[in-house]
């Protein structure tokens, strides 16, 4: 290995030791689904097995509406984490992102730490990359090699802008990028999905990256893992340490992310990830306006374990308490559970359907 795929292979492992050993979660914000509890439905009239959980997205059929969330690659312990997740996802019949994969197109003998095609060829697979590398001499044929490299179904955009400014050689030039993350959606043959990392998508910058063509959205909102305390951890200056720290709070919380952006775009398939770790909440995001729900780090606490058993184990959990919410508030299918009956907590009032 180069000296230089070395160098970023550290940087991933990095973020992979700080996820997995320090505590890197959002502090003073939360998520904002305890804002909200659905009302019990005391006689339900269903077949608690029978409960619906499918759903299409980005043109393939999921057995339930789960991402395993952009996490990881470019390393040994990546690769192997990589592979368990991919298993679980063909296993369980639910979709996967990889990390960004720009260590891999920049140093080819990392592109195995993100192939999973051999585990796992019947899952929504998503490629990954930072639209802000489209600044830094990344296009259409950058996108293409990542694609092809995992035999993806599509391709994640990641936005980080405040990562990127607390980071160690982060990317400072954010200029032009709608106009060059619409030429790039206009030329690429798979869908594009934009995605926060975890400060959450504003319903304006939702509506430009819609007027961009782009075939999703992943609002990724505040209240899970914050990537400017991850890089607070790799920070070796006090100065700039202190500063990543700082920002432990900022962000749009998710369920906000969410509410606003699904009211401003009924039509958009939306993922919602961000301190998501149980099924009920996720029952709460689809009922939000949710399509599809990214579930990130407890998948990676799972695995990391080294048991391949415990990511399947975790996810179907997940999957059980999802289907018991949509059971004990009546709900038969994905479509019911959007109309079921939600209640803020503060004042009692119901919360009108937000998808037709």
């Amino acid at each position: 290995m180069s000296e230089a795929s070395l160098s970023i292979s550290e940087r991933k492992q990095d973020h992979l030791d700080i996820v997995l050993r320090q505590d890197v979660t959002a502090k003073g914000i939360r998520t904002g689904f305890e804002r909200f509890f659905f009302e019990h439905v005391a006689l339900p009239e269903l077949l608690l097995p029978e409960i619906d959980l499918s759903c299409q997205f980005l043109g393939k059929r999921l057995q339930a509406p789960l991402l395993i969330s952009s996490m990881t690659g470019g390393t040994d312990t990546a690769r192997e984490l990589n592979l368990y997740l991919a298993a679980a996802a063909q296993e369980l019949g639910i979709a996967m992102g990889v990390g960004s994969q720009r260590a891999a197109l920049e140093h080819p003998e990392l592109a195995r730490t993100y192939q999973v095609r051999q585990v796992a060829p019947d899952i929504l697979l998503l490629a990954n990359l930072g639209a802000v590398q489209l600044n830094y001499g990344y296009g259409l044929e950058q996108a293409r090699r990542a694609v092809e490299m995992i035999e993806a179904d599509g391709l994640i955009l990641h936005l980080n802008p405040l990562q990127e400014a607390v980071q160690p050689q982060g990317d400072p030039d954010w200029r032009n990028l709608y106009r060059r993350i619409e030429q790039l959606v206009a030329q690429l043959p798979v869908p594009v999905l934009v995605k926060e990392v975890g400060n959450g998508l504003s319903a304006q910058v939702a509506q430009r990256l819609a007027e961009c063509g782009v075939a999703a959205l992943d609002v990724a909102g505040a209240g899970g893992t914050s990537w400017s305390e991850v890089e607070a951890y790799r920070q070796t200056d006090p100065f700039k340490k202190r500063i990543a720290h700082s920002f432990r709070d900022w962000g749009i919380p998710t369920a906000l992310a969410l509410l606003e952006i699904r009211r401003l775009l009924p039509n958009l398939p939306l993922v919602a990830s961000g301190g998501i770790r149980t099924g009920i909440e996720v029952a709460k995001a689809i009922r939000l306006g949710a399509d599809v729900v990214g579930i990130g780090a407890p998948a990676l606490q799972a695995v990391s374990q080294g048991q391949a058993r415990a990511v399947v184990e975790s996810f179907r959990a997940v999957i059980e308490e999802l289907r018991i919410a949509a059971f004990c508030t009546g709900s038969a299918n994905l479509a019911q559970l959007r109309k079921a009956p939600l209640r803020r907590q503060d004042t009692w009032d119901l919360l009108p359907p937000i998808t037709p």
